[in-house]
């Protein structure tokens, strides 16, 4: 987006129809659906396969045109990992932190004013950051590593409209269909790369990278899972990012998403990564045992029909190489 922030575009969206705010309640509304475009073009799933993750990660990004076709000078820009456990990278658990590095390392060399790296953690965020090893490599690569605490100066209310909501949340008249805290860096940066760890999950089959936009929610999150795929969708809308890369180097196969046990761990040594976030998620479900397809996780299916991407593997144009 150039040097147009995220809460720019929310404002311009409000303005064209896409949204309203709430003169009651003050609270930014997103309406999270979208047109789908006729006759697009084969969005491009970048996949690398070999044995050191920063050079697969490298080779995705390279695949996709390179940094600069991202980030512009003076970008400030996010990069959300999974960093929700306290767990080693050996267990799959979380992002692998060579994957981050890499990224972070490629946003500052295109020219990047700053590159922050954070997730709403779901242990204690000052150990989760330090087990992971994602606060060590993120810091070492040059990135401002932000620790998101439950406290109000670090989210910002998001209300969204047009979508089916859980009764919990109720719906006034003139008010947003339902609201939530989202981190205020995933709104206001020029630039958001979404970098999932490929695992199991025991409510949506699978984390990805429509799933790890769950990290920029603050409240307590465990109130969504009653209608979790609609609102994660939601979040895609407000939060969409503009390059998603998944570390797919180690997955996790079962007792998701927490893991702890190595047995459950599957070692394919690949990144990859797209534009499109639904197709990069489809695409990555074939990874796993039991022929898994995009349509099968309700989130990607839900994403897929209110048009955020493809869902259908035979219409991405797949990029496979080996480094």
């Amino acid at each position: 987006m150039g040097d147009v922030s995220r809460r720019d575009f929310i404002k311009k969206a409000a303005i064209c129809g896409m949204g309203a705010i709430s003169a009651g309640s003050m609270v930014k509304t997103l309406r999270a659906a979208e047109e789908k475009p006729e006759d697009k073009p084969k969005p491009t799933v970048a996949v690398a396969e070999g044995d050191d993750p920063a050079k697969l990660t490298q080779s995705v990004i390279e695949t996709l045109g390179g940094m600069t076709k991202f980030v512009k000078k003076g970008d400030v820009v996010v990069v959300k990992p999974n960093i929700a456990w306290e767990r080693p990278p050996e267990l799959a658990a979380n992002t692998n932190p060579q994957v981050v590095a890499a990224i972070v390392k490629e946003c500052l060399k295109a020219g990047a004013k700053t590159v922050k790296v954070f997730d709403k953690t779901c242990n204690d965020c000052h150990s989760t950051y330090e087990i992971t090893g994602i606060a060590k490599a993120a810091k070492e690569a040059g990135a401002d590593v932000v620790m998101i605490e439950d406290r109000e100066a670090f989210f910002e209310k998001v209300g969204f409209k047009g979508q089916p909501v859980p009764n919990a949340f109720g719906t006034n008249r003139g008010e947003p269909d339902w609201s939530w805290p989202i981190v205020k860096e995933a709104l206001t940066c020029n630039v958001f790369i979404n970098v999932p760890i490929a695992k199991h999950h025991g409510l949506t089959k699978l984390t990805l990278g429509i799933k790890n936009l769950m990290g920029v929610m603050g409240g307590r999150r465990g109130q969504i899972h009653q209608n979790i795929d609609n609102m994660l969708v939601d979040v895609l809308f407000a939060v969409k990012p503009h390059l998603t890369i998944i570390d797919a180097y180690r997955i996790l196969l079962r007792n998701g998403p927490t893991g702890g046990n190595p047995k459950d761990v599957m070692l394919v040594k690949k990144v990859l990564g797209s534009t499109d976030p639904v197709a990069a998620d489809s695409y990555v479900c074939s990874i796993f045992p039991g022929n898994i397809k995009g349509a099968d996780i309700g989130y990607i299916k839900l994403a897929f029909e209110r048009g955020f991407g493809e869902i259908d593997i035979a219409k991405m144009n797949i990029v496979e190489k080996k480094v």
